[in-house]
């Protein structure tokens, strides 16, 4: 039985979030049609509860799924599929003072042109989840560890902002992180399959 105050669609937000967070773990390509349809349902759930910062990041989360769709279908000339690989120095010497940037960016964006009371948290945790998507779009391994901070910080501002489920659906995210950053590695020590 859901938590009390949860409506229809934050319920149905939460089915299809774990529905593609456990696709994405195994590396299925169907993650990413159901990753659009959450984001879709999760937009009207935090415009009406005011996380702002959430609400734009699932505009931008659909573009980023739709990209991710056509990159793990389209991997390259001499690949069948797209290989998990190690973020590289040369990707952390300008994805981490981006994340940051966005982070702060967004944060004083939110505090001064919304009423949003959490927009440190919202800038913070907006960023982070946009590093790990982008992360995912080229499969790259640490982008788990990205969701595993990020969910950990989501889950006690979902309580305090009164969406239990959406809570409980980010614990179930922080386990499927576990479980998709342990499947990755085994994927990143075996060859990548030629056509």
């Amino acid at each position: 039985m859901p938590p009390a105050g949860a409506n229809i669609i934050e319920i149905l937000g939460f089915l299809t979030g774990v529905i593609n967070v456990w696709l994405l773990a195994r590396q299925n390509l169907w993650n990413w049609p159901a990753g659009i349809a959450n984001n879709l349902i999760y937009l009207g759930v935090f415009v009406r509860t005011g996380l702002y910062g959430d609400a734009g990041l699932q505009i931008v989360f659909t573009a980023l799924n739709a990209y991710g769709w056509w990159h793990w279908r389209h991997p390259g000339a001499a690949l069948a599929e797209l290989p998990v690989t190690r973020t590289g120095r040369s990707t952390w010497m300008w994805l981490a003072p981006a994340t940051a940037a966005a982070a702060a960016g967004l944060a004083i964006f939110l505090f001064r042109y919304t009423d949003s009371n959490v927009p440190a948290w919202d800038g913070v945790t907006s960023a982070l989840s946009l590093a790990a998507t982008y992360g995912q779009t080229r499969k790259l391994l640490e982008s788990w560890w990205l969701w595993i901070a990020e969910d950990l910080i989501y889950i006690p501002l979902y309580l305090y902002k009164n969406l239990k489920l959406t809570a409980a659906l980010y614990l179930v995210f922080l386990t499927l992180s576990a479980i998709g950053l342990r499947e990755w590695q085994r994927s990143l020590r075996r060859p990548a399959a030629l056509p």
